[in-house]
């Protein structure tokens, strides 16, 4: 193993929409912009599911929500399983979560001790109330800030997870920076510049550390919000979230058109830093070029299936629409009744996977234990 930090920063609501990299530049994110312009970029990547307590589960311990009850509240919550922190802390990661939200918020402290992080630090170990925001809990700037001066007392190597809140409704800004940012045409946009800001901040404080040139950054969000473009309304858009890989020496760069997922995200961490023992996932590493490379999600009954241009609907029995979104965005004209080739392959995936997923579950079969040679 390489022993390179690993930050991960799971934004609030950061729905694909706003940011401008993606939209010819249109959007509220001028830092992240910047900053993505040095990273390697997924352009397809997509949510596990549409709440921060289905998103959580997906990104750091690759567990997606398929069913009615998301994970952490299902029958299935205490399954055993080896989270991102738990892998690397017996590699002798530190492995630490930050939330600036009230202590206990949707179970996040018991989550991430179940997902092997060490340290939890919310609103009550931040210990400072004049940064509340008046709702959900410390203001993004001054608690990035509270991050990274954790993050210096750290022993290397460490694996951090940040997780922001200040683009949550009601999408409160600091009253000494209120009409600094734009106001846009959703009541979200403003508080996005606000947490872009945030981010900002962050990252030039974080450049001048001593750990910072080999530390990987992943950026992505938790879910998508409110949106005003209509693909971004619709049944592959509203899924549609940033995935963003940087290294503090700038070594990773480029664009990717692979359609990726939030689950993929672990497999990923461990890609990268050379993680040499087996594991349990539901995702692949983005950077396997041989994996089968697709994005599932789950919304009242209907699985979707999403792989290159296609986006496939499935009823627990059989597809019930089709379509190229990539050409037919609004998803217009529903081709499942036609014989297109990546349609039987796609169903046939979809049903391996869920064969897989429900087993795993339902037998409590989610973590891998080494055997010795």
């Amino acid at each position: 193993m390489n022993q390179q930090n690993v930050v991960l920063i799971i934004l609030e609501s950061f729905s694909k929409e706003y940011i401008g990299f993606y939209n010819n530049g249109k959007g509220y994110t001028p830092f992240l912009d910047s900053l993505m312009r040095q990273s390697l970029v997924f352009e397809n990547a997509f949510a596990n599911g549409k709440k921060s307590i289905e998103g959580i589960p997906a990104v750091l311990a690759g567990i997606p929500s398929l069913m009615d009850n998301p994970y952490l509240t299902s029958i299935y919550g205490s399954n055993q399983f080896k989270g991102i922190g738990t892998l690397l802390s017996e590699k002798n990661y530190n492995c630490s979560f930050y939330h600036g939200g009230i202590n206990g918020t949707m179970g996040f402290d018991a989550f991430t001790k179940l997902a092997g992080f060490n340290h939890y630090y919310g609103r009550t170990e931040y210990n400072n109330e004049n940064d509340f925001d008046g709702n959900w809990g410390i203001y993004d700037e001054p608690f990035y800030h509270y991050f990274v001066q954790q993050l210096n007392k750290e022993k290397t190597p460490f694996c951090a997870a940040f997780f922001s809140l200040s683009s949550h409704h009601p999408y409160s800004i600091p009253t000494k920076l209120k009409g600094n940012f734009p106001k846009g045409t959703l009541e979200i946009h403003e508080s996005i510049g606000y947490a872009d800001y945030a981010l900002r901040k962050f990252f030039s404080e974080a450049a001048k550390t001593n750990w910072f040139s080999n530390t990987l950054f992943i950026i992505t969000s938790d879910h998508t919000s409110i949106s005003e473009i209509p693909f971004y309304q619709g049944k592959v858009g509203s899924y549609a979230i940033p995935l963003v890989f940087y290294k503090g020496d700038k070594s990773l760069q480029g664009k990717s058109k692979t359609t990726v997922q939030q689950i993929d995200v672990m497999p990923s961490i461990l890609d990268q830093v050379n993680y040499n023992a087996p594991y349990f996932a539901y995702g692949n590493s983005v950077f396997d070029s041989l994996a089968n490379h697709y994005a599932i999600n789950y919304n009242n009954g209907i699985y979707q299936y999403l792989q290159a241009d296609f986006s496939l609907f499935f009823d627990g029995e059989r597809a019930t629409e089709f379509y190229n979104y990539k050409n037919d965005s609004l998803l217009s004209n529903n081709l499942s009744a036609k014989n297109i080739s990546p349609k039987s392959t796609m169903e046939k995936n979809l049903k391996a996977f869920l064969q897989n997923y429900n087993h795993s579950l339902i037998h409590n079969k989610m973590s891998v234990t080494a055997t010795k040679k």
